[in-house]
C-alpha cells in the first residue's frame, strides 16, 4: 500500500529520520514533526530539498494540523534513551500522554491510519521468556524507568481507546532495541556506547554482570517492520524486533572485534529495574505481516561502525 500524505511525529529523530526518508522514497509526502529536545537537525538535512517534504518545529504535546489531506500518521515522538527520558520526566509523560491524543485526534480528523511506536519497554522485567503481545509485563509504575514505561502503556491503553470509541484506524508496533546509523553517540543506550568506547580505545562500560540479554535490531528491519504494519488492519500489539538474543558481554566482545580496538571490558553498577532479559516473539508479525528481520548483527553493527568513522559522525 501507497500512501499519499504520512505525517510522522519524532520524525528527526534517530529512527523517524529514517522513516521519513523511507517513505519518500516510496513516492509518499512527508511532514515531519519535531520538537528537537532529543533530535538532530543533521538526521533530515539531506530530506529538506526532496519533493514532498516538509520540517516542522512544533511539540506534538500541543495541538496540531497539517496543510494537506494525511492518510497516514506514524506517532514516533518521545525521549528513548535512558539518558534523555530521566533528564526529561514529564515532557517523556506528556509527549506519551497529550502527544499520542493530539495525534489521534490528527489521525480521525483526516481519515488516516495512525501507527503508535510503542515499546518492548512495556514488558519491563518480564517474567515471560520470549515475550508475545499476550504478555502484560511485570513493570515498576515508581521506579526511574517509568516515566518510559508508563507513557508507552498508557499510549497503547489511549490508542485501543480511540479505535473503540471512534472507530480510528489505529496500529501498535513493540519495537525492541532498533540500533543503526544516526544514534546519537553519548545517547546512553549501550550500541551507541560501546561503539564510541571502542573506537576511542577505552573500556566498554558493561552494566552488572554482563549476562543480561537484549535483541538489536537493525534501523532498516523495524522501518520495514513499521511500513508493513501500517499497510495492514492491524491493531495489534505487533513486536516488531530479533528473536537472536545476546548477552551485552557478547555484543561488548562482538564490537570490539568489529572496530578493530584492543580496549577491553569494565562492569559497572546496573541501572535500577534494568531488565534481565529481553526477546520477542514475532510469531504475529511472521504470520500477519509477512515480516521478520534479515540483517545479521554482525552486519548490521559493521555499517553503524562505519558511520561513527565517518569525520560528519564525529
Amino acid at each position: 500500500m501507497r500512501f499519499r500524505h504520512a505525517v510522522v511525529t519524532g520524525g528527526a529523530g534517530f529512527l523517524g529520520s529514517h522513516l521519513c526518508a523511507a517513505l519518500l522514497a516510496e513516492g509518499t509526502a512527508v511532514t515531519c514533526i519535531d520538537d528537537m529536545c532529543t533530535a538532530d537537525p543533521a538526521n533530515v538535512a539531506g530530506l529538506l530539498d526532496q519533493p514532498g517534504f516538509t520540517l516542522r518545529h512544533a511539540d506534538v504535546c500541543e495541538p496540531f494540523d497539517v496543510s494537506r489531506p494525511a492518510d497516514l500518521v506514524l506517532h514516533f515522538a518521545s525521549p528513548a534513551s535512558p539518558a534523555d527520558y530521566l533528564r526529561l520526566p514529564l515532557h517523556t509523560l506528556e509527549t506519551g500522554s497529550l502527544g499520542t491524543r493530539n495525534a489521534l485526534a490528527l489521525a480521525r480528523a483526516h481519515g488516516a491510519r495512525m501507527v503508535l511506536a510503542s515499546t518492548s519497554e512495556v514488558y519491563g522485567d518480564p517474567q515471560q521468556h520470549p515475550q508475545s503481545e499476550t504478555y502484560w509485563g511485570h513493570v515498576n509504575p515508581v521506579g526511574p524507568r517509568s516515566v518510559y514505561d508508563e507513557a508507552k502503556r498508557f499510549a497503547e491503553a489511549l490508542t485501543t481507546a480511540e479505535a473503540g470509541v471512534h472507530g480510528t484506524d489505529t496500529g501498535i508496533v513493540r519495537l525492541f532495541n532498533t540500533y543503526g546509523p544516526r544514534m546519537r553517540d553519548h545517547d546512553g543506550r549501550a550500541v551507541p556506547t560501546f561503539i564510541r568506547q571502542a573506537l576511542a580505545g577505552e573500556p566498554l562500560t558493561v552494566t552488572g554482570d554482563g549476562r543480561q540479554t537484549r535483541s538489536l535490531t537493525y534501523v532498516d528491519d523495524t522501518v520495514a517492520g513499521v511500513l508493513a504494519m501500517a499497510a495492514s488492519d492491524l491493531r495489534g500489539p505487533v513486536n516488531i524486533g530479533n528473536p537472536r538474543e545476546m548477552t551485552m558481554l557478547e555484543l561488548a566482545d562482538l564490537v570490539i572485534r568489529l572496530t578493530g580496538s584492543d580496549s577491553g571490558v569494565r562492569l559497572v553498577e546496573r541501572p535500577t529495574d534494568d531488565p534481565t532479559v529481553r526477546c520477542p516473539d514475532i510469531t504475529l508479525a511472521r504470520g500477519k505481516l509477512q515480516w521478520e528481520p534479515r540483517t545479521p548483527a554482525e552486519e548490521g553493527l559493521a555499517s553503524t561502525i562505519a558511520w561513527y568513522r565517518e569525520p560528519v559522525a564525529a
